[in-house]
C-alpha cells in the first residue's frame, strides 16, 4: 500500500515516447523528482514524496525504460537532450512554471542542464550522489571496470543477496554480454553496492523488484547513448545562476563524494556529506534526507508571517504525546487505561494522542483529544488489510513492506513534536518513531517511554532461508540501535512479566531474548485495560447484557484489524451444526469497525454487530469465545477466566509464537489452526469447550497503574 496516492498523473511525449508523471500537493514551490539510471522507476522516491508534498508541490515521473513510461530499444531515447526533452516536457504538461530539480546520480547531469540551458524554469538545483563526468579516485572500487562492453566475464553468479561479494570481481559484472548472461545476478549485485551500509536488506530487495520491471536490453540501450564529457560539464557550472545543493555518501561505491566536492569547488554550492552512507541515502536515510529537500526548498519561496509563543519553564503544562499502534484495538483499549491511572498521578497533564482509525474511535468514545495531526497519518491497518490473505498474514514481511507508511507517519511526528514542546513521548509499538529516533538521535527533545508486549522477529518454519537471515538483521539491527544509543528509550516496558517473554535466540550469534529483554526492559504485568473486579459478577452482568440464564452464550470477535472476516464466515458456517450439538446456543458475531457486517450472514440464534464499545464485558459474560489468536483478546479472555478457542493468523510470527508461549504458561484457550478449520470439528470443538470449567494461571489486574508509575517518573 502506498503512503499517498497522486493527486494527479498522465503522460507527457517526446519524439514518441511517453512518460509517466505524478503530481502531489499544491504548495508554492514544486519540486521535480527526477529519474535517474533506468534500472529503478520512480517509486525510488516513496520515502520522500509524502512529507514533502504536505509542505510543497511533488512532481515525479518514470524515465524511459521503466516504471509506466515507454521502454524503447534505440540508444537515441536515453541520450542527454532527450532527457533533458522529457523534464520539460514534463514541466509543461504539469502546468509548473518553475520547479526544484532533485536529482540523483546520473541525472544530476539532467537537472545541471536544466539549471545552466533553461534558468527561467528552475529555482533552484538539489544533486544527490551525482554521477557526472569527474574521474574516481584510483583508488575507487569501481575506477578499473567503467567500461560496458567487451565479452561476459567468466565468473560463477554469486546469489549473495545481503553478504554481497568482493567488489574488485563484482564490477566485472558491470557488463553488456553479463546482464543478458544473468540479468538478475546482476541487479543483486548492483544494489548491494549502492546500499553498502548494515542492515540494508528492505533497500537492496526494493532495488531489485524495481531492476526487474525492465530488461537487459533496455540497458544496453541506455550504455550505448551518448554521455556528457567534462567540457560540456564545466561549462554547465559555470553558466549556473541558481541556488544548488549537494547531498552525497563519503562511502557511496558507485559515485564517489570526490565529485560531489569538485562539484562545490566549480560552483560554490553547499555539500552535505552524509557520513558512512551509500550511492541512495534517500532511501537509508530518510529522515535526514526529507529535512534537507524541505529546508532547502523552503528557502526558496517567498517569507510567511509566523507567530508562535515560547512559555517560560514554570509556566508550562505538563504535555504527554501518546502514540498507540491501530493494528488492532487491544493497544488503544490498555493506552486509555495507562493514561487515567497516569491522570491520577499528574492531574495536571494534558495527554494528545496521535493516532488513526480504528484507535481514534476508541479515543474519542473515552472522551480523550486526538491531536489534529492524526489526519496526515498513512493507515497502517489498511496496510496491513492489503498485505493478508485468507486467514493468512506474514506479519513480518507486512511490516516491513510497510516501510514507506512508517517514514510518512514519523515525518508526521517530527513537525508535531517540532511544532508543540511537549515533556513525554509515549509510544506503544510506535515502530516508526522508535526506529527513526534511534537513526536520527539529535531529533529527541522529550522524553520517551517505549511498550511492547513482544520482543523479538521469528521467522517462520516454512520459511526460506532469507527470511531467518533477514529476520536476524532487523533483530540485530534493533540490539545495535540500543547498545549505541541507550538515551533514546528513557524507558522501555514490557507489558507482561519476564517469563512471557519467549525463551529463544535473536538469530545466530545474536542474544537469548528472554535474558537480553530482562536487561534492557522493565516489566509492568500485563495490562488488561480494565477492571476484572467489574466483571466478577458474572450472573447480573448477563442480566444487565440481556443474557438469559438458559442460554448458551458464544462470542466470536477477529479484533480491529480488519484481517479475520474469513474465520467469521468459517465460524458461521459451523453455527447450524454447533447449535445442533450444544441446546440454546446463542453465537454474538462481532465483525469490528473495518469488517462489512454484511460479509457474515445472520441467522436465527447467530448475532451480527460491527462494534460493540465494551466487547470485554461480553466476553467475560460469554460461556465461551471463538478469537483470532490476538494477544489483548485472549489475555482479557484469560483474566475474565473464560473458555476459548483460538485460531491464530498463518504466518503471524506474533501469534504463533509470542501469544501462543504466554498462553501455555497461562494455561489458557485451545488452539485449532486454520487448515482443519471445518465446520464439523470446529461445531464439536465448541460443544466441548462451552461452560468448561477453567484453571487458568491468575492475570494480575494492577498492570496499568504500574506502568502509568513508570511514566510519571518522567514527569
Amino acid at each position: 500500500m502506498r503512503a499517498r496516492e497522486a493527486d494527479a498523473d498522465g503522460f507527457a511525449e517526446h519524439d514518441g515516447v511517453r512518460i509517466h508523471y505524478e503530481v502531489y500537493g499544491d504548495g508554492e514551490v514544486t519540486l521535480l523528482l527526477m529519474p535517474a539510471w533506468t534500472v529503478i522507476d520512480k517509486r525510488f522516491w516513496k520515502a520522500q514524496v509524502p512529507y514533502l508534498s504536505r509542505h510543497h508541490r511533488v512532481v515525479v515521473y518514470d524515465g524511459p525504460g521503466n516504471g509506466r513510461s515507454d521502454r524503447p530499444l534505440g540508444p537515441a531515447a536515453y541520450g542527454q537532450d532527450p532527457q533533458v526533452a522529457y523534464a520539460l516536457k514534463v514541466l509543461d504538461a504539469t502546468g509548473t512554471a518553475r520547479a526544484v530539480p532533485v536529482a540523483l546520480s546520473m541525472a544530476a547531469n539532467w537537472a545541471l542542464a536544466l539549471a545552466a540551458d533553461h534558468p527561467d524554469r528552475v529555482l533552484g538545483t538539489v544533486l544527490i550522489g551525482p554521477t557526472v563526468s569527474i574521474a574516481s579516485p584510483p583508488d575507487s572500487p569501481r575506477a578499473a571496470f567503467n567500461r560496458v562492453d567487451g565479452p561476459a566475464p567468466a565468473i560463477a553468479p554469486s546469489r549473495v543477496p545481503v553478504l554481497g561479494e568482493d567488489p574488485a570481481e563484482g564490477w566485472l559484472k558491470y557488463n553488456r554480454e553479463y546482464w543478458k548472461q544473468d540479468y538478475d545476478d546482476f541487479l543483486w549485485f548492483f544494489f548491494g553496492q549502492c546500499f553498502p551500509e548494515p542492515h540494508s536488506t528492505k533497500q537492496i530487495e526494493d532495488a531489485v523488484g524495481w531492476g526487474r520491471q525492465t530488461a537487459p536490453e533496455v540497458l544496453i540501450a541506455k550504455s550505448h547513448a551518448p554521455w556528457p564529457d567534462n567540457r560540456t560539464l564545466t561549462g554547465w557550472c559555470e553558466r549556473i545562476k541558481s541556488p544548488l545543493l549537494l547531498i552525497h555518501g563519503d562511502d557511496d561505491r558507485i559515485s564517489p563524494v570526490h565529485r560531489s566536492r569538485v562539484l562545490a569547488e566549480l560552483t560554490g554550492a553547499e555539500l552535505v556529506t552524509v557520513a558512512g552512507a551509500g550511492h541512495i541515502p534517500l532511501a537509508r536515510d530518510p529522515v535526514q534526507v526529507n529535512l534537507l529537500l524541505h529546508r532547502f526548498a523552503s528557502r526558496l519561496r517567498a517569507p510567511a508571517s509566523q507567530r508562535r509563543t515560547w512559555s517560560r519553564f514554570g509556566h508550562r503544562r505538563k504535555r504527554v504525546l501518546y502514540l498507540s499502534s491501530p493494528i488492532g484495538l487491544g493497544h488503544a483499549r490498555r493506552d486509555v487505561a495507562i493514561a487515567e491511572q497516569l491522570r491520577l498521578r499528574h492531574p495536571d497533564v494534558r495527554i494528545d494522542w496521535l493516532a488513526q482509525h480504528p484507535v481514534t474511535r476508541v479515543l474519542e468514545q473515552a472522551g480523550e483529544r486526538v491531536h489534529p495531526a492524526s489526519r496526515w497519518l498513512a493507515n497502517e491497518s489498511a496496510h496491513i488489510e492489503s498485505e493478508a490473505g485468507e486467514h493468512d498474514l506474514h506479519c513480518f514481511e507486512a511490516l516491513r513492506r510497510m516501510d514507506e507508511v512508517l517514514v510518512a507517519n514519523f515525518m508526521v511526528f517530527h513537525d508535531v513534536v517540532r511544532e508543540t514542546d511537549y515533556d513525554l513521548v509515549v509510544g506503544d509499538e510506535a515502530w516508526d518513531v522508535d526506529h527513526f529516533l534511534h537513526e536520527n538521535p539529535e531529533l529527541k527533545r522529550f522524553a520517551y517511554a517505549w511498550f511492547t508486549d513482544f520482543v523479538g522477529f521469528l521467522p517462520m518454519p516454512d520459511g526460506r532461508p532469507r527470511e531467518a537471515l533477514v529476520a536476524a538483521d532487523y533483530n540485530a539491527e534493533m540490539i545495535e540501535h540500543i547498545a549505541r544509543y541507550p538515551r533514546i528509550r528513557d524507558r522501555a516496558v514490557f507489558v507482561g512479566d519476564p517469563d512471557d517473554v519467549v525463551d529463544g535466540r535473536f538469530g545466530p550469534d545474536l542474544p537469548m531474548i528472554r535474558e537480553w529483554t530482562r536487561e534492557h526492559y522493565d516489566f509492568a504485568g500485563y495490562v488488561t485495560g480494565f477492571d476484572p473486579g467489574t466483571v466478577a459478577d458474572r450472573a447480573a452482568l448477563r442480566a444487565e447484557l440481556g443474557y438469559r440464564p438458559d442460554e448458551r452464550v458464544c462470542v466470536v470477535t477477529v479484533g480491529g484489524s480488519g484481517v479475520g472476516h474469513h474465520l467469521l464466515r468459517r465460524v458461521a458456517d459451523a453455527h447450524r451444526e454447533a447449535a445442533r450439538l450444544v441446546p440454546g446456543l446463542r453465537m454474538l458475531v462481532v465483525t469490528g469497525p473495518r469488517i462489512d457486517p454484511s460479509a457474515v450472514p445472520a441467522a436465527d440464534g447467530l448475532d451480527v454487530r460491527a462494534y460493540v464499545p465494551d466487547l470485554h464485558r461480553h466476553l467475560a459474560a460469554s460461556d465461551l469465545a471463538v478469537v483470532q489468536g490476538g494477544l489483548t483478546t485472549c489475555m482479557e479472555l484469560t483474566a475474565a477466566r473464560r473458555p476459548f478457542i483460538y485460531v491464530p493468523l498463518r504466518h503471524h510470527f506474533e501469534q504463533n509464537f509470542h501469544v501462543a508461549h504466554r498462553l501455555r504458561r497461562h494455561g489458557a484457550g485451545r488452539r485449532l489452526d486454520y487448515d482443519d478449520l471445518t465446520p464439523e470439528t470446529l461445531a464439536h470443538a465448541i460443544a466441548a469447550e462451552i461452560g468448561r470449567e477453567v484453571d487458568y494461571r491468575p492475570v494480575h489486574g494492577d498492570g496499568a497503574a504500574r506502568a502509568a508509575g513508570m511514566l510519571a517518573e518522567l514527569l
